[in-house]
């Protein structure tokens, strides 16, 4: 009298969720590099943007906004 093994197979929901579970560890993986990437990128305070304002020019841009508002 032989005995039945029970089937190894896993369903498909199992390997669906296997799947999904692998896919989210890889961008879990990928948002680690880009995290670890721009953090290594060093961040300049004395860079102005191109379009920022001096300080003259700031308080006077305030200055007519103050104006025009009141």
């Amino acid at each position: 009298m032989e005995r039945e093994e029970p089937a190894a197979g896993l369903s498909t929901a199992a390997m669906v969720a296997i799947g999904c579970n692998a896919l989210v560890a890889i961008l879990l993986l990928l948002l680690c590099l880009v995290v670890y990437r721009a953090s290594r990128i060093p961040s300049s305070l004395e860079r102005l943007p191109v379009l920022a304002q001096n300080g003259a020019e700031t308080q006077q841009a305030s200055k007519h906004k103050y104006l025009l508002t009141s």
